[in-house]
Parts: C-alpha cells; structure tokens; sequence
C-alpha cells in the first residue's frame, strides 16, 4: 500500500478522540544549597524549563507542580499533582535531595513514578569547576536512595539517568510516557462484550471483574439485540453511503464479492458504529453462533467489514469472544503498533517461517497491500456467509502481543519480536502475514505455547517488547518476551 493510499484510509476513517494522558512532572533539590552556591538555583531552574518544555511537546497534558526544595514544598506538589490524577509522575532530581522529597509525592497520589536525573552535560570540566558547578551534576548522589526507600514502602522504582540532551535518555524516557498513554486508556476504557463464547474455547473465556480490578476499565455486556435494533433503524441511503466508503477503502474481488452482501456487510457497519456511539465502547469482543439462517447469525457473519473500519479508527474489535485479545489490540494500537487480529494458521519449514492471521477482523491501517474485500460462501468454524478481509501485515519488524491469564486470575503481558517477510499467501478472504521469529518455527510455537499466552493475540508493527513491558510494569501486570535461542536452521 502507497502512503499516499495509506493516508487516504485514515482520512476516510477518523481515529475516536480520548482523554489526553496526563503527566505529573516535578522538579527539585535539597533547599540548604542555595544560600551556599547562590548560582546554583538559576541553573537547575533552567534545566527544569528545558525538561518541561520537552515533555510538553509530547502527546500528553503535562502539569507541572514546580520546583521543590523541601519536604514542606513536597506536600504540596503532591497535593497539587493527587488532585489532578495523572497517568504517571516523573520526578525530576537537578542536584542532590533527600527521599522525604519524594516519598510524599509517590504516597499521596498513588500514581506510578518515574525518577530521572539528567545532569547539564555530558560531563564536568574537571579544571574549572567549583562546589556550586559540581552539585548540578550530582542529581544521581540521590537515585539510590529513593530506589531503596520506595522497596522499603512497597513503592515500584523506576529511572532514567542521563544528559540534559542525550537522546537515549529521552528514548527511554518517552518509553515510560508511551506506557503511560497504555494506563491510561485502560484506566478509562469502556469494551464491549457480545454475545456469548465459541463453545469449548476454554482459554479464551475471561473473569470480568479482573478486568475491571486489575486494569481500571468497564466491561459493557451488551446483547446481540443491542445490535439488531440499530441494524433495522439504518436507512437505504446510509447503507449506499457506507458502500461507497467500502469501496473506497478495499479492494472487491468481483468474482466473489455480490453486492447484496456487500450491502448487509455495510449496513451492519452503520449499526455498529451506533453501538459503539451509543454505549461509548472503546473496544468490542463478540460472537453468536446462530441457526439456519436466523437474524441474529446473519448479524454475527455481517460483522468483518465494520469491524475492520472501526478497528482502523481505533476501536479494535475482535471474534470469538475474545475480549483479552481486544484489549491486547487496544494496547498496541494505542502505542501505534496497529494490532491486528491474529492466530497461528500454519508453519513453513522450507521458509522458515510462522504464518499467522485469522477470518478478520483486520487493522487497515498496518497492511501492506492494499486490503481486499473477498465474499465467503462459507465461514470456517462458524455459520453463515458473507464478505470478509483478506490483507497481509506491512513487512519489517513486527511483535506478536497477548495478554494471558494465570491460574490465580492475574494477567501477564506476553510478546515476542520477529519480521514479516515476503512470500506466498493464502487467498482465502484471511488476515495472512509470514513472520520470522529468527529461529526454527516449531521452536518458536513450543516456546510461545508455553508463555500462557491463548491462541489469539495482536500482531503489531516494530520490535515493542520493551513498550510492552513499560505498560506492564505501570500496569501493575507480569511481562514475558518469549526468544526462541537455539538456532537450528
């Protein structure tokens, strides 16, 4: 797919606008050294201008509770960043400080920490320097001491040491801010779940209430009804308007592809975007298994083409009642990773390679070609008939990302790093990508199995382990990236 192409989907389809993540910053350094090195103040202000203004040019509401010089300015600052409720607060050492200045701050708000101590420079003039210059340098004097006195109060510690201007700090850095937008748009997210698990699917079923305790969102249990009566409210001339989009966006297979098909497809599309306005969804899981034809199976095998659109705006849905797996694409599309809907379909050991996908729906805005409407006779696994998407993931570095869940009810993050390669594809109205995880395929399936990882997840452009494992950690949740180390090609 062009850019060009690629910039037309996403006019076509605008992504749902969210409550800005909001970052907590704070700034400070032990008050007895001002009227010691009277220039030393200035200097550290001015670094915490820098470190303020770098964070407001990221996508983020920044509220910046000022500088503090003791615990008394601690309190306060911690008062002002409780009330604001922040996704994450970075604590920002200019020069050495005692933890009384910190704890507070990581105490009262409840909100994850993040300390980083950037010193001006690369290093110190070592022949010029004086007391005063020397102590806007020693900002990690006091890393250590807030990392132990956080363990001691249960407290997770997390930091960035560096350079006012050192790009890998600040890489790192905006890793923690992107694991913050993953808090907060669980924290406030609403996902839909409808209809009722594919009989037998025993890894896919879900404890609700986890959802809610361990990620902070609402699950909405909503009833195929709930669709149904949005579907028959959907005029003619919406239906015509939602084809034409369609067929601005994919590409129709005029050998498959009839146009009463299309024209449910597009109407069931217009129904769930109403559902999703209606109950405010930021995620949808579904599935209805149906019989003979009737209404309610007829909307469960209509659903691929609305799905695909709404998950390329950026509410992702997902099949077989697969509400982690919608979550998981969530994640990864709020991290820009896409995520698509995906499972393994079958190995290649000539080429050396997993190929994975799944009966849609599918995340346009990742694919490499341009995405193809195909019409099914027949849905493997499931009743009835209709369009469905056949596309592949863009080529490059991917990351395969789930979320499993443990014998005690926690989750656990599960990812691993690889790169689609070029090559053959099924043509078959499936997601289809070929992926190289460095390794002998089967290998890689033993160890992924092995994970707790169930048998969907989100496939996501660029290596992500290490985002992932950001938002785990101020999830609160286990992190696992599944390496296969044995080569054995």
């Amino acid at each position: 797919m062009t850019d060009v192409r690629r910039a037309r989907i996403a006019e076509l389809l605008p992504r749902r606008s969210r409550r800005k993540t909001r970052i907590g910053l704070v700034a400070g350094g032990l008050g007895a050294y001002w009227p010691q090195f009277p220039d030393l103040l200035p200097q550290l202000q001015s670094s915490s201008r820098y470190v303020s203004e770098r964070f407001r040019n990221l996508d983020a509401d920044v509220i910046d509770a000022g500088f503090i010089s003791d615990p008394q300015d601690a309190a306060a600052a911690a008062e002002q960043l409780r009330l604001c409720d922040p996704d994450l607060i970075v604590v920002f050492l200019t020069t050495y400080l005692t933890a009384s200045m910190v704890l507070p701050i990581a105490q009262r708000t409840g909100a994850p920490v993040l300390v980083i101590d950037l010193q001006p420079t690369e290093s110190m003039d070592h022949a010029t320097f004086d007391t005063g210059q020397w102590l806007a340098y020693c900002g990690q004097c006091a890393v250590p001491e807030v990392g132990n006195v956080f363990r001691r109060g249960g407290i997770e510690f997390r930091s960035v040491s560096g350079h006012l201007r050192d790009e890998s700090a600040w890489a790192r850095i905006e890793r923690w801010v992107s694991a913050a937008h993953v808090r907060a748009t669980l924290r406030h997210a609403r996902h839909g779940l409808m209809g009722h698990l594919y009989p037998g699917m025993l890894d896919v079923s879900t404890d609700l209430t986890s959802v809610s305790t361990q990620f902070g969102s609402h699950v909405e249990v909503l009833e195929f009804d709930d669709l149904r009566v949005r579907v028959e409210q959907v005029s003619d001339d919406e239906t015509a308007e939602r084809v034409a989009l369609a067929k601005e966006v994919f590409t129709l297979d005029p050998t498959t592809v009839n146009e009463e098909d299309l024209a449910w497809g597009a109407k069931v599309s217009v129904g769930l975007d109403r559902l999703v306005e209606d109950f405010e969804l930021d995620s949808i899981a579904y599935y209805h298994r149906g019989l003979n034809g009737e209404q309610h199976e007829r909307l469960g095998a209509g659903m691929i083409l609305g799905s695909s659109l709404l998950t390329a705006r950026g509410i992702p849905m997902a099949g077989e009642y697969e509400l982690r797996n919608s979550i998981a694409m969530l994640v990864s599309d709020t991290l820009g990773a896409g995520g698509s809907f995906t499972e393994i379909q079958a190995l290649n050991f000539l080429d050396n390679v997993v190929e994975m996908g799944h009966d849609g729906p599918a995340h346009l805005g990742i694919s490499q070609h341009d995405p193809l409407l195909r019409g099914l006779g027949i849905y493997h696994g499931k009743r009835g008939w209709g369009v469905s998407v056949e596309f592949d993931v863009r080529e490059g570095p991917v990351t395969t990302f789930g979320i499993g869940q443990e014998r005690d009810g926690s989750y656990v993050f599960v990812a691993s790093e690889g790169e689609v390669v070029p090559g053959p594809l099924l043509q078959i109205g499936n997601t289809t990508s070929r992926v190289d995880f460095g390794c002998h395929p089967g290998e890689w399936v033993d160890a992924w199995s092995a994970s707790g990882i169930d048998h969907h997840w989100a496939l996501s452009t660029g290596h992500r382990a290490a985002e992932y494992a950001a938002a785990a950690n101020l999830l609160g949740v286990e992190f696992r990236e599944v390496t296969v180390r044995t080569m054995t090609r």
